[in-house]
């Protein structure tokens, strides 16, 4: 009978209207798919590029000429990250997105979906209806039906939408990413050790798996040969 090898813990510091992240998220889930068995257990925590963003969100155009200092500045930049978007194969429809929301309540969704073990399906449908349907995922209506295509219960969310349950509690684990140093996401923690910025290659994630089992590999070694030791004695 094959042991089945040890989960080691994947903590992804994220925001869903972050296109780095769901590029990253795209990247690593082509690597996992090339693994027999899944080596990560993943949790997903809240990080909001923009913390300040009023709550009803406001006109994508106008956020991104403020936030880059100019119409030429922003179309620079997001040029950018749709040649690489493109050249990864991650669809992306920047012409449809026409609000930048305030996350606060995706992320209190996606806390939600942890509880029932469904927040990669959340984090998903959260990408796919922002960065390829160009909906507003601040709108509670969009996010009940993220919800509910992940098999949540579309009435209970629309409740906790509409009260402020665990909204503090987004912001101050935001805050404490902060202050431990974390500055843009994603950010990826490995083991509670190792961290890895950025939307990496499929080709690093293979690697990094590797490099994983091969530690636990030595470790079950050093402690069989620890038990044999003891054995003879």
């Amino acid at each position: 009978m094959t042991e089945t090898p040890p989960l080691v813990k994947l903590d992804i510091l994220s925001d869903p209207i972050c296109p780095w992240c769901y590029i990253g998220k795209t990247l690593l889930d082509r690597a996992l798919a090339e693994e027999s068995d899944l080596p990560f257990v993943v949790e997903w925590h809240p990080f909001q590029l923009n913390p300040d963003m009023p709550a009803a969100g406001m006109d994508r155009r106008s956020y991104l000429e403020s936030k880059f200092g100019g119409k030429d500045n922003a179309v620079r930049v997001y040029a950018q990250i749709a040649e690489h978007a493109e050249k990864s194969g991650v669809p992306i429809d920047f012409e449809a997105m026409k609000r930048t929301p305030n996350t606060t309540d995706a992320h209190r969704l996606i806390h939600w979906a942890g509880l029932e073990a469904k927040q990669s399906p959340v984090v998903d449908a959260l990408f796919q209806a922002y960065f390829v349907e160009g909906k507003d995922i601040g709108d509670h209506a969009v996010l009940a039906d993220v919800a509910d295509q992940a098999g949540m219960d579309r009435a209970v969310v629309q409740r906790l939408l509409s009260g402020d349950s665990d909204r503090q509690d987004i912001q101050d684990r935001d805050a404490h990413s902060r202050k431990m140093g974390v500055t843009s996401v994603p950010t990826f923690i490995v083991a509670n050790q190792h961290v890895i910025p950025g939307a990496q290659p499929p080709e690093l994630w293979t690697q990094i798996i590797a490099d994983i089992r091969s530690q636990l590999s030595s470790n079950d070694s050093a402690d069989d040969a620890s038990d044999d030791q003891h054995t003879k004695h």
